[in-house]
């Protein structure tokens, strides 16, 4: 039986990143992954193929819509949906070879199988061929991650009413596309096929999509959705159940006023959350808790209430973001060796990759709110920045929440062109616990799009934005 200081299950980011810093702070290390693919659902089925087909979709929107104010001229380009899937996939095999790269790079045992505790330092992993093997290890880090949500009275067969995993997989541009679901999934993947000519229906049972991010966000997204791709929007709508019959789809729902409602789409996008995957892991052998929502339950230290044992990523409390997971990786990892890491989880950056991109991170205006504290609000429109106006990108804006005695950075709110990079300059700058006014004095390079943000830091700081 082969030994190791620490063992991963679950080779997603949270898992892999865990296993490389565990390895580079001298650890024995092993990562055992159901799936004979490295990387999880970020890399498989999530983050990464859909980045893939944002972008390819992207580009043939703005050959239909935008090329030719850009003095492009061209035939009327098609739509070639499998050449976009290939494309797609080249791109996650290049991704998990890179993984794979770092693993032998690291000197990490990969275990292809899936893995489950027989005791708290001994971990059995069943392999496709049936066969087992037991590993001992001193300490174990759980990241296995999530798996698609779904509602009562829905029947995912993955034909017609599909999650993201066969959205990702598409053969055919759908003539209608009803997204039960308006979060970053749905809204995400209803870009893509919205752009490629799909009409798109997100129905929600909330009264705005996003509903986790700032109002305004969610407003202008709606907004710039309905306007750029024709997206039409149910909300408050409570989805009873679908029915599939051949090339058709009906969703039932109730509306606000509790009478019954019926939309017929081709296809049905099911998209409404993640659970935690904790299913056959043994817990229960070892004594591992859940709390209520089936998430495993840990301290401030990510440690479970099983000594030796942590868990981390979409299967403990918090946003199921691949980054959140990879800083807890790390976070773990370190704590192993003796070190004292920290994560302020109000600095993890959220964000959609929809055009324009929406990015945020720390607290909402209706948080502060809440809070009853005191705040200043400092915005400015991408129409009013040159370089937006320069690539056509005037859709949005950057919105500051400023602390109104001390001038502290709260929150930064963004929707716009690259918000997800642009979101960076707002963490570090709450790291260091910046004010506005500290931003505000930073040369920002001209003509550029992070000129917005000082822009709006200086909105925040007493109205004296410059170009507005």
């Amino acid at each position: 039986m082969e030994k190791f200081d620490v063992t991963i299950i679950g080779g997603g980011p949270g898992g892999y990143v865990a296993a490389i810093r565990c390895a580079q702070l001298g650890m024995k290390t092993a990562l055992i992954e159901k799936y004979p693919s490295l990387g999880g659902t970020c890399l498989n089925v999530g983050c990464i193929p859909s980045k893939a087909l944002l972008d390819s979709s992207e580009h043939f929107h703005n050959a239909v819509h935008n090329f030719k104010e850009h003095g492009i001229d061209i035939p009327a380009p098609k739509v070639n949906i499998k050449q976009m899937i290939e494309r797609k996939r080249g791109v996650v095999k290049m991704t998990v070879e890179g993984i794979n790269y770092l693993m032998k790079k690291n000197k990490i045992t990969v275990y292809t199988g899936h893995g489950s505790f027989v005791t708290k330092n001994q971990i059995e992993i069943l392999k496709a061929d049936g066969t087992k093997e037991i590993v001992e290890t001193g300490k174990s880090i759980i990241a296995t991650g999530s798996k698609p949500s779904t509602l009562p009275g829905i029947d995912i067969d993955k034909k017609r009413v599909i999650t993201s995993t066969e959205a990702l997989e598409m053969t055919e541009v759908p003539k209608h596309l009803i997204i039960i679901g308006g979060g970053v999934i749905g809204l995400e993947l209803g870009s893509v096929y919205g752009r490629l000519g799909s009409k798109v229906t997100v129905v929600e049972f909330m009264d705005r999509i996003i509903p986790g991010m700032d109002g305004a966000l969610s407003k202008e997204l709606q907004r710039v959705l309905k306007k750029n791709l024709g997206f039409e929007f149910l909300f408050k709508h409570k989805v009873t159940g679908t029915k599939a019959s051949g090339k058709e789809v009906t969703v039932s729902a109730l509306n606000s006023k509790d009478e019954k409602v019926e939309i017929k789409g081709d296809y049905c996008l099911v998209a409404v959350g993640r659970k935690p995957y904790t299913d056959n892991l043994g817990l229960d052998k070892v004594g591992v808790k859940l709390d209520n929502r089936g998430r495993i339950e840990t301290d401030e230290h990510l440690k479970t209430n099983v000594d030796g044992i942590y868990a981390i990523g979409d299967v403990v409390k918090g946003a199921m973001l691949a980054h959140k997971a990879e800083e807890e990786g790390v976070y773990v990892a370190e704590q192993l060796a003796g070190q004292k890491p920290h994560i302020n989880y109000n600095l993890i950056p959220g964000v959609v990759y929809t055009w324009p991109e929406v990015a945020a991170v720390g607290f909402t205006e209706e948080q502060l709110k809440e809070q009853g504290k005191k705040y200043k609000v400092g915005n400015f429109p991408f129409k009013a920045s040159g370089r937006a106006r320069a690539s056509m990108d005037t859709d949005g804006f950057v919105k500051v929440l400023a602390d109104e005695a001390t001038d502290e950075i709260l929150g930064v709110h963004m929707i716009g062109p690259r918000t997800a990079d642009m979101i960076a300059e707002a963490v570090v700058a709450m790291e260091y616990r910046a004010s506005a006014e500290d931003i505000s004095r930073m040369s920002h390079a001209h003509p550029t799009f992070t000129e917005s943000m000082k822009e709006a830091c200086l909105d925040a700081t007493g109205k004296r934005a410059l170009h507005i």
